[in-house]
């Protein structure tokens, strides 16, 4: 099948619908943190680019390409009552807690890309433990063969360390493997890693954002399938 034997996605804005996940995430625990303080969580609010009022992130937000660690880090002057290795076990609580709204339904297509012979993993800068719970809720965990968050001894994106992680785990060089992802994180660790790079279109990121860094951009990854078609029977 066109020397694709291997997709390794991102989680947030890839497998799940970024708004509707992290805009509730954040909204939770800024509340959780600043308390009563209008003011405060309006302030911890601007350490992460998230607008309380219209519960949006800005584009540049560490929260949509970088690590829990990274949000953390942000995050830390404006509570200096809380360790920052108690911080990022508060962000990853809620990280566990959030809504998850699945970009497309997820077990019918994650079963007709392995059916097609394809191994899978999830490579994302959220932290592996909610990113296990997310994927259990979806009823998926059971579909990947290789799951990585930042902190899973590999780093996190834009270094390619997770996405190699995976090719060694299933045994396939990075040239047969494709790396879909929402964010310019994702595509620039696939082409780090030698990867083909396929960017989607359901996380914050605008098509010409990625089209530089990407083989293809899709609406969203339920049209995989049919890109995959498509590239059998293009000439060689």
């Amino acid at each position: 099948m066109s020397g694709i034997r291997g997709l390794v996605f991102d989680k947030d804005g890839t497998l799940f619908d970024f708004a509707a996940t992290w805009e509730a995430w954040a909204k939770g625990l800024l509340k959780r943190l600043g308390g009563n303080d209008l003011a405060r969580v309006q302030r911890l609010g601007q350490a992460i680019e998230f607008d309380m009022q219209t519960g949006k992130f800005a584009p540049t937000s560490v929260v949509i390409a970088g690590t829990a660690g990274e949000v953390a880090d942000a995050l830390v002057p404006h509570v200096p009552e809380l360790p920052q290795a108690r911080l990022l076990d508060l962000i990853n609580e809620e990280a566990e807690s959030a809504p998850q709204h699945p970009a497309v339904p997820l077990p019918p297509l994650l079963g007709l890309l392995r059916a097609r012979g394809l191994r899978l993993g999830v490579a994302t800068n959220d932290a592996e433990a909610p990113a296990r719970a997310h994927l259990a809720q979806a009823g998926v965990t059971d579909l990947f063969d290789f799951i990585a968050g930042f902190d899973s001894g590999h780093g996190g994106k834009p270094a390619p360390g997770q996405l190699l992680a995976f090719a060694q785990a299933v045994g396939l060089p990075p040239a047969q493997i494709v790396m879909v992802g929402d964010s310019t994180h994702d595509l620039q660790a696939g082409r780090a890693a030698g990867m083909t790079t396929i960017g989607v279109l359901t996380g914050p990121a605008r098509r010409e954002t990625l089209a530089p860094l990407a083989d293809a951009v899709l609406p969203d990854i339920g049209h995989l399938p049919d890109w995959l078609d498509a590239r059998d029977t293009d000439p060689i």
